[in-house]
């Protein structure tokens, strides 16, 4: 054996005993502390065999660890994903108190409750010690790195040398608050790359460009994200929306829906989507057509092999039992950081404000802390293996931004976290077996504001009861959020689509269907199974338009009409043809550049609503009024929703100026993978011909 060779040992032996040591040691403090653990007889041992006692059973506790840790993990593989999260430390505890009866002298007792505690402590306390070393020492760091990426790739052999791509969307972060949190030193990974805070004498070179966007109408993940991966977004008009021809509800983050909307898109871009060749997919909504797929939303009610597959990310994970621990330590604490912040913001009588409480602190910990750290897992591990092409959603910025509003404190924290995340993610890069580009994007932003109902004391659906002449509830009743997260826990229980089967097929009625999607609102009446025209409209309540459209807390209506073909309503009986609106665009004039085009593009839809509703929008501060249960919202037109963001290696070609609509935002994508050595999107018959 070389010298060299024994150096690499004697180092790894030489961590493997001083974690060992940090362990007896830890164990020893706890015995000393806590009453119902001792490393004693009953009647007494010297210090030396009490030394002795925690030396064994540290050295036991972190063999059965390592070897029968993931055998439990895989036992529970079917166990929902939350359940498994919380047997965690049961779990651990109880290989302690197997790991001190192995003690041949029977020296060495703890109470359940308390091995459980003992349990959490020493792997937590190994794993930072471990952790510490492996950084210390690089050469470590990078060997330990290619075994779990030779693990991966299964004895294959290294990857190609043309780049592989990842890209890591930032789910709800607008271009305008990703700049402003730079620019407040929250997010130090992104500052660096775009050479951001140059010092005197010290100037930052760039790596990457920051640009902006504009989504399409619908603003928000379904519609951007379908666009993005698949190359089509046709026909999405909303979050959710009522099909007439299917009688049904279909809900973006619903994932029959999901189902069914990654079906039409590939069937209308022709191909299976941006990661067809050697992709994977984390955390997204939509496949993306990779093989490889971990907490999509999109296969998580199939087979149960699929099912399995698509939780698969979960065990992965949570088979390294330091990463149990500490994620399960992090998930709490986030859940008591949320209900401290609560309780701060209803003492201080902050507004806006929604509620907080049932188990949204829940909701807000799994997106934060769970799915971060499993998603990010998941990347890394992809890149050790070499994979061409990753795509992967992080949700926890727009989670919170929903509840606590987008330029708040709260979130504001998410996003230094999030910055964290992206500079592990670009260490790892840097031991993967092919160089790497990564892109960061959104798929739209937020815009800040206070709920409808709060402010005028009735829901969208109330107002538009009232303007049928139907009755109206003295209460209003809230419209819940339909937040991305609340999917992925759902699926994580292994309880999709939790929604009442009424909510999914309603009766077809008279009374109108009234669904919300951040600030926009779709009003559809199911017994007529066409898109009513604004003469029928008029014919059958005269009231109606009228009514929703001099509202001060509605900003424009789109309606199909005999006459025009389309027109956008406005205030004191403005209706504009969606043809003349480039001349005289009315009440879109406040909504900004490109409002026009995206109008008339979601009339062209088959399924768009009886009578689309935008609600007010303020230029001047950039609020809207959602009709959910949100002051950070997005879904419609108005503000920074509509301008996410796209950082991009400068490597790569530039974005072509105005870039608008995520199906664009897809044809950057598929260029940037052309640019890395080949096409990685099959091209369609209709593009094999041009060219």
């Amino acid at each position: 054996m070389g010298a060299a060779r024994w150096r690499r040992v004697a180092s790894q032996v030489g961590r493997s005993v001083t974690v060992w040591v940090v362990s007896t040691l830890t164990m020893l403090v706890l015995a000393g502390i806590l009453p119902d653990f001792r490393l004693q007889s009953p009647t007494g041992d010297s210090a030396t065999r009490i030394a002795v006692t925690a030396a064994f059973g540290a050295g036991a506790f972190g063999v059965l660890s390592a070897v029968v840790w993931p055998l439990l993990v895989r036992l529970f593989l079917l166990v929902p994903t939350l359940v498994l999260g919380l047997l965690v430390f049961f779990l651990n505890g109880a290989l302690l108190l197997l790991a001190l009866r192995l003690n041949p002298a029977e020296r060495g007792d703890a109470a359940p409750e308390t091995a459980v505690v003992v349990a959490a402590v020493m792997s937590a306390v190994a794993s930072a010690t471990g952790g510490a070393l492996a950084v210390r020492d690089d050469e470590a760091y990078r060997r330990r790195l290619y075994r779990l990426a030779d693990r991966r790739r299964r004895g294959g052999p290294l990857g190609p040398a043309t780049p592989g791509t990842v890209f890591l969307q930032l789910d709800g972060v607008g271009h305008d608050v990703l700049l402003a949190a730079v620019g407040e030193g929250l997010m130090p990974t992104i500052a660096r790359w775009i050479g951001h805070g140059d010092t005197p004498g010290r100037a930052v070179r760039p790596t990457h460009r920051l640009t902006s966007w504009r989504t399409d109408w619908s603003s928000q993940t379904g519609a951007s994200q379908l666009g993005i991966l698949h190359g089509s977004n046709h026909d999405v008009p909303a979050f959710r929306w009522y099909e007439k021809d299917r009688g049904e509800v279909m809900v973006c983050n619903r994932p029959t829906s999901a189902v069914e909307l990654q079906r039409r898109a590939v069937e209308q871009a022709g191909h299976g989507g941006l990661l067809g060749v050697d992709g994977a997919s984390r955390g997204n909504l939509f496949s993306g057509g990779a093989e490889e797929q971990a907490l999509v939303l999109s296969i998580a009610t199939r087979r149960r092999s699929r099912e399995t597959r698509s939780r698969a990310g979960y065990f992965a994970y949570f088979s390294d039992p330091a990463n149990a621990v500490r994620t399960a330590l992090s998930f709490f604490a986030e859940v008591g950081r949320e209900i401290g912040q609560s309780i701060r913001a209803r003492a201080r009588k902050e507004r806006p404000r929604v509620g907080r409480g049932g188990l949204y602190p829940l909701v807000r910990a799994f997106a934060t802390v769970v799915e971060r750290d499993v998603v990010v897992a998941a990347v890394m591990g992809d890149m050790l293996a070499g994979r061409t092409a990753v795509y992967a959603d992080l949700v926890a910025y727009d989670e919170v931004a929903h509840h606590s509003g987008p330029t708040s404190r709260d979130a504001a924290r998410v996003l230094e976290r999030l910055d964290r995340s992206l500079a592990l993610i670009e260490n790892v890069a840097e031991h993967a077996p092919r160089p790497y580009r990564i892109v960061v994007l959104s798929d739209h932003g937020q815009s800040p504001g206070e709920t409808f109902r709060a402010r005028y004391g009735l829901t969208l659906g109330d107002l538009v009861r009232a303007g049928c002449g139907l009755p109206v509830s003295r209460k209003a009743e809230r419209t819940h959020s339909g937040a991305e997260a609340r999917a992925a826990v759902r699926a994580a229980l292994r309880r999709p689509g939790k929604e009442k089967p009424e909510e999914y097929r309603p009766a077809r009625g008279s009374e109108p269907i009234v669904l919300a999607s951040g600030n926009l609102g779709l009003v559809s009446f199911p017994d007529v199974h066409h898109r009513m025209t604004k003469e029928e409209l008029d014919a059958r309540h005269p009231a109606l338009l009228t009514t929703l459209a001099n509202h001060p807390g509605i900003g424009f209506l789109l309606v199909r009409s005999e006459e025009h073909g389309g027109v956008v309503l406005g205030p004191f009986g403005t209706e504009i043809p969606l043809d003349r609106l480039d001349d005289d665009p009315g009440p879109l004039a406040d909504f900004g550049p490109g409002a026009a085009d995206v109008v008339r593009r979601t009339h062209s839809f088959p399924h768009t609503a009886d009578i689309m509703v935008n609600s007010w929008y303020d230029p001047a501060e950039g609020e809207v009024l959602a009709f959910e249960e949100q002051i950070g919202s997005h879904g419609g037109l108005g503000g920074s929703q509509g301008k996410p963001f796209l950082l991009s290696p400068l490597a790569l070609s530039a974005p072509p100026e105005g870039l608008a609509g995520a199906e664009r935002v897809h044809d950057v994508l598929r260029g940037w993978l052309d640019e890395a050595g080949g096409p990685q999107v099959p091209l369609t018959e209709r593009e094999e011909k041009a060219a």
